[in-house]
């Protein structure tokens, strides 16, 4: 009897924090994984990482908000990989300030990584998982979709996906793919930390702050994030589909 390949999987945005963790996590699920983010060297350790743990990994280097350089990424997981039937649409950026103070290009900048990329990522990748009858789809929403003072422009897109989330979810299902979406509180990561350097707040006060804010009493993890993202793309949740999960130590809605 002959193994199996392992089904393949795209992570955008997964050089670091988020990202990285859920890319990480779907090597062991032993899923094969594409790295990809803004700069190739940079996914290059996360890669090794996964390797090293005895999985398969491809460093991509992609600028999500180009069609062309989406297009040729995801012809190259293909090739390179195997046909892509998992796409965990992470790659984000903040660009955040009062609505007076934002400028066209904040507006545009956080729109075209998060909206943008995400249906250029949905568009190339779903003909692999149409074509297998099956796939899963996961959007990287966020608490700020609910608001969230100086990011317009995040919580807009982060809200935008949620819609996008719904309505891939009924296009897509007939086909045996899921698309749903993780809508994360406060985060341990480098974008945290440089939203805590911006208003001027150690680092360690800020997530003090944040976790006095939870339920739980404490800040999220990447794997936290990487651990709902497992089940999203998992064979038992065949049935789920269109939903929003916030894991965010307290209840959101």
């Amino acid at each position: 009897m002959t193994q199996q390949a392992p089904r393949v999987a795209i992570v955008t945005g997964a050089a670091r924090g988020i990202g990285a963790g859920v890319a990480r996590r779907l090597a062991q699920d032993g899923f094969a994984v594409a790295v990809l983010d803004l700069d190739e060297d940079a996914c290059k350790p996360v890669v090794a990482e996964i390797e090293a743990a005895g999985g398969r990994a491809l460093a991509v280097g992609c600028n999500v908000a180009d069609e062309q350089a989406v297009e040729a990424a995801v012809e190259r997981v293909a090739t390179e990989l195997g046909p892509p039937v998992v796409l965990v649409n992470n790659a984000g950026i903040i660009r955040d300030n009062m609505l007076f103070k934002m400028s066209t290009d904040d507006w545009d900048s956080v729109m075209n990584v998060h909206l943008r990329g995400s249906f250029l990522m949905s568009r190339a990748a779903q003909k692999y998982m149409t074509e297998a009858r099956w796939g899963r789809i996961v959007n990287l929403s966020s608490t700020s979709a609910l608001g969230n003072r100086g990011q317009a422009n995040y919580a807009a897109a982060k809200a935008g996906l949620q819609g996008f989330t719904k309505t891939l979810a009924i296009e897509l299902g007939k086909f045996g793919v899921t698309v749903n979406a993780v809508a994360p509180g406060f985060i341990e990561t480098e974008m945290t930390a440089a939203t805590a350097a911006r208003v001027g707040v150690p680092f360690e006060d800020f997530k003090k702050a944040a976790a006095e804010a939870t339920a739980v009493k404490r800040t999220g993890r990447p794997e936290d994030i990487a651990h709902a993202v497992s089940f999203f793309v998992s064979e038992g949740a065949g049935f789920v589909t269109g939903q929003v999960i916030y894991v965010a130590g307290m209840p959101k809605a």
